[in-house]
């Protein structure tokens, strides 16, 4: 059966469809037997890719969700497109109404089955969830590894911290990843955040402009001329295929600052 990994942030855009692209673009192939992963759009908002890359959202997102109830809903791999950026992806539309609908019948049993796929099916689903609500929620609670991502800033992290809770037993399975710069070591983070594994996806504005269809060209995620984003995408990947643990760490100056900004 498909791993589940679900991506998501508790504020803003921080960049978790460029962070979801940047992981399907480096994953390591060997890991899931060649199989490629499929990064799919299931935030309530609806998607971006269509828009972003000109094309056609159906068979899409919509079309998964309207089957999941029949006794033979199909293939996942059925609603794929392939991506100018080398990526495999279901797409949604944009818009809140019928995106908010088909994520809810994708978190009961018949969707999370249709994304799991039968025993004989490798590879990796990256759940692209946007900002987490009840609904996204759901689903993250049924992926094997859940990542958080958010800018490295006092007021991001704050709002982490303010909100981490809401991520229930999900929590166990969380990785926050930092992305772009950030004041603070990640020790001091991840004891601030009380989040064990913590990592950092470096910024580079070429990596994110293919991967945002602003820039042509495909990106190495191996190599001389490797992106910063695809290579630490890389690193992140292998960690979560080896299921790599990190340890705790115990800091003050952070966490003060967190607790005093969750009370103003």
């Amino acid at each position: 059966m498909r791993r589940l990994i679900a991506i998501g942030s508790v504020a803003g855009a921080p960049g978790v469809t460029t962070t979801a692209l940047a992981l399907a673009a480096a994953w390591p192939l060997e890991a899931d037997g060649g199989v490629r992963p499929v990064v799919v759009e299931a935030g309530v908002w609806g998607g971006d890719l269509a828009a972003r890359f000109g094309l056609p959202h159906s068979p899409g997102l919509l079309d998964v969700a309207a089957v999941v109830g029949q006794p033979q809903p199909g293939s996942l791999l059925g609603a794929v497109r392939e991506l100018p950026v080398g990526v495999r992806a279901v797409l949604a539309p944009s818009g809140r109404g019928p995106c908010t609908e088909a994520v809810r019948l994708l978190g009961g049993d018949g969707g999370v089955r249709v994304l799991r796929g039968e025993e004989k099916d490798y590879g990796s689903v990256l759940l692209d969830l946007g900002r987490l609500t009840c609904e996204t929620q759901v689903l993250a609670g049924v992926a094997d590894e859940v990542l958080l991502v958010t800018r490295g800033g006092a007021d991001a992290l704050a709002h982490v911290y303010a909100q981490a809770s809401d991520l229930g037993q999900a929590r166990g399975r969380l990785t926050l990843c930092v992305l772009g710069e950030c004041p603070y070591a990640l020790s001091e983070v991840s004891a601030a955040l009380e989040v064990e594994n913590v990592t950092r996806l470096a910024w580079d504005a070429k990596g994110a402009g293919v991967l945002g269809g602003t820039r042509q060209g495909r990106l190495q995620a191996e190599g001389f001329r490797t992106s910063p984003l695809l290579k630490a995408a890389r690193e992140l990947a292998e960690r979560l295929v080896e299921e790599g643990q990190g340890g705790p760490f115990r800091a003050e100056s952070l966490a003060g600052v967190l607790r005093e900004r969750s009370i103003r």
